[in-house]
């Protein structure tokens, strides 16, 4: 089977983040958030894959590369162009990038899967994929209900005894909104679905095609199966899909590392004495971590690889980022440190380089050039005395 993965969005509400990396990119547990999609749609049977690409486009087509490693074959469209050598991108939004991605190649020749790259779940492609051909459907959303307070953020439908969808409003007020049915970002599509979206021009699937096929009455339905979905839309949702993952909530969704203690899971060439520091599970340590006797880490956590975690330093409920210094008097509650920046879960945050509390979070790397530079002067100094 075909497949699509919508991967061109700027991701504004996981900012800073996605000022360094493009969403699917973002790290869950150590693993980028699409890597957990397309290892899902290739144990279903999906063994063609198109990702479109605009913010940021380098890191996803370098990591999953022509898709050899998961047992499938990924192609990318780019959507944008060189300026003065620099790519600059110009998302053409999602059903846009579907039509390019056709006038290019007539890709889609047969019923295809399109998924949003930016969420983890273990949906039944088999089940979907039965429903839509059995209501002879030109297009299918699975669906979701979530609290009515949520429905702001997400597209929402009103079905009829068949599934058949016959309104769909995107992210309505809840006071307006026709249902607590919500679109997912996973849809199943006939090719010809693609005569309904214009060549060139910005459109979105959400926002223009689902409502005009609603208008039209086409063959459009829905269906909600029992199925895990985490979105990560947001910060926050970043925040409680990291939680979930740790605490073992996710089925299927297994830590890295081995386990060094109840509760804590690691990777290798550490440097830390477990009877000398307190660790409250879980806790995930990435490999090359040195942390200081006297530290403490309360879970839920993650502590990324080659950090460096001072003795003293207090880490409760955080994600920190791979290379990042914690300094010893540090006492550090419910935050996400990311490269320079030092985020709230509900999106606020601060730049430390610009705040100058360097004595407290920095690049572990910066340490790592000093240890050189010392070794370097010592060995002149030792050199120079056997002379």
């Amino acid at each position: 089977m075909k497949a699509m993965i919508l991967a061109a969005g700027k991701g504004t509400r996981v900012r800073p983040i996605t000022y360094e990396i493009p969403k699917p990119m973002i790290p869950l547990v150590r693993k980028p958030v699409m890597e957990y999609i397309v290892e899902h749609l290739v144990s279903h049977g999906v063994d063609q894959l198109v990702v479109n690409l605009s913010h940021l486009p380098g890191s996803i087509e370098d990591y999953f590369r022509d898709g050899d490693r998961w047992g499938c074959s990924i192609a990318y469209s780019h959507e944008g162009k060189l300026v003065d050598g620099r790519f600059v991108g110009t998302a053409l939004g999602s059903a846009g990038g579907l039509k390019k991605i056709q006038d290019f190649s007539g890709f889609f020749d047969d019923t295809f899967l399109v998924v949003c790259g930016d969420a983890v779940t273990d949906f039944d492609v088999g089940k979907v994929l039965e429903f839509h051909r059995s209501r002879g459907a030109l297009a299918t959303i699975v669906l979701k209900e979530v609290p009515l307070s949520d429905v702001h953020k997400y597209g929402v439908v009103e079905l009829d005894e068949s599934g058949r969808i016959l309104k769909f409003q995107e992210k309505p007020k809840p006071e307006e909104a026709v249902s607590m049915m919500i679109n997912t970002g996973i849809y199943m599509f006939e090719p010809e679905v693609l005569d309904h979206i214009p060549s060139g021009v910005e459109y979105d699937i959400g926002g223009q095609l689902f409502p005009a096929l609603a208008a039209m009455s086409a063959p459009f339905y829905g269906l909600s199966l029992p199925f895990q979905w985490v979105d990560i839309g947001s910060v926050a949702d970043y925040w409680n899909a990291t939680h979930l993952v740790l605490s073992g909530q996710l089925q299927g969704i297994s830590l890295p590392g081995r386990e060094i203690a109840p509760g804590v899971r690691a990777g290798i060439n550490l440097c830390l004495e477990l009877d000398e520091i307190e660790i409250v599970p879980p806790v995930y340590i990435g490999s090359g971590t040195f942390i200081g006797n006297g530290a403490r880490i309360e879970g839920p956590s993650v502590i990324g690889a080659n950090c460096r975690i001072e003795g003293g330093a207090v880490i409760r409920r955080c994600i920190v980022d791979d290379h990042i210094r914690i300094g010893e008097l540090a006492d550090i509650s419910g935050k996400i440190i990311f490269g320079r920046n030092y985020i709230d879960p509900s999106g606020h945050y601060l730049d430390v380089e610009e705040a100058d509390v360097g004595w407290i979070i920095t690049d572990a790397r910066k340490d790592l050039v000093m240890s050189d530079t010392h070794a370097m002067l010592y060995e002149l100094g030792r050199q120079a005395r056997d002379r």
